[in-house]
């Protein structure tokens, strides 16, 4: 396979008649919603007035428009699917969402790299691929997109960033460690979704083998919340409007330690946005801006 710039979808559904609350120096609206974060399924939404995106597709093609109508969307408002690597929990139903859209007659672009397409089994589907190398930018309609190498077990992952409408998205999770470059992408982020993976003492006593934990915590695994509380306390820009930590381990963690230890480091930081902590089993809802 060739490597493509992204292209521009323009024209592929009209906007929608309605009016939300519009974030700093915008014109129109942005929305995020996190259809589900965790190792059993993760998919997230992104989307001005004009354009939606998905970034990963880790669940069922149902529970992906169950859970977009939950919060208000529609599977209708997707133009196109980005993909961070190729991990099930984030490409299971990735093949069954582009056949689903090829029967509606519209061609759904997937947006990855090379290697990742390369290493997913696309069960003789002909997908519209558009292929870029990590560090580039796509552009989909309006939405202004940075992708940006994240330090995972993968063959090529990567984490984005999403800019329409005078707002910021910025997705962190999937990573061993934060190394200067990602803290460098998540500057100025308006809304940012961040791995808090593990409590590392649950991790150390829990039901996994001693490998699978080694994996964990290692410079391509997870995220701690000691290293997410870590970010939060030296390098969480003061501007953040919503902070969402996500990816939790159904058996490593529990929502509450990882609100309370959050809510630690965001006090120390002297910020006080909204903490929201998804989950792996229902939506966030559609953060408006």
């Amino acid at each position: 396979m060739r490597a493509r710039k992204g292209i521009l979808c323009r024209g592929l559904f009209p906007p929608r008649d309605v009016c939300y609350k519009t974030g700093r120096g915008s014109t129109g609206i942005f929305q995020v919603c996190i259809l589900a974060s965790g190792s059993a399924g993760n998919c997230v939404y992104a989307g001005s007035e004009r354009t939606g995106i998905l970034i990963d597709a880790g669940l069922s093609f149902v529970q992906i428009e169950r859970r977009l109508a939950a919060a208000g969307l529609s599977f209708d408002q997707v133009r196109a699917v980005l993909v961070t690597h190729e991990h099930a929990d984030h490409v299971s139903g990735l093949v069954r969402l582009a056949r689903k859209r090829l029967d509606r007659k519209r061609p759904l672009p997937i947006y990855l790299t090379e290697r990742t397409a390369s290493s997913i089994d696309w069960q003789n589907l002909t997908p519209h691929l558009e292929l870029f190398q990590a560090g580039a930018r796509v552009v989909v309609d309006d939405l202004e997109i940075d992708s940006f190498t994240v330090p995972h077990d993968a063959i090529d992952p990567v984490g984005f960033t999403v800019r329409a409408q005078g707002v910021k998205f910025s997705l962190a999770t999937d990573l061993g460690y934060i190394p200067d470059s990602i803290r460098y992408h998540l500057q100025g982020s308006d809304v940012l979704l961040l791995e808090s993976n593990h409590d590392l003492e649950m991790l150390k006593v829990g039901p996994y083998p001693w490998p699978v934990k080694q994996r964990v915590m290692s410079r391509v695994g997870h995220l701690s919340n000691d290293h997410a509380c870590d970010f939060i306390c030296q390098d969480l820009d003061p501007r953040v409007q919503t902070l969402i930590l996500g990816h939790l381990s159904e058996q490593n963690n529990h929502p509450e330690i990882v609100r309370l230890m959050a809510d630690q480091a965001l006090l120390a930081r002297g910020i006080s946005p909204r903490l929201v902590v998804a989950s792996q089993r229902e939506p966030t809802e559609a953060f408006t801006f």
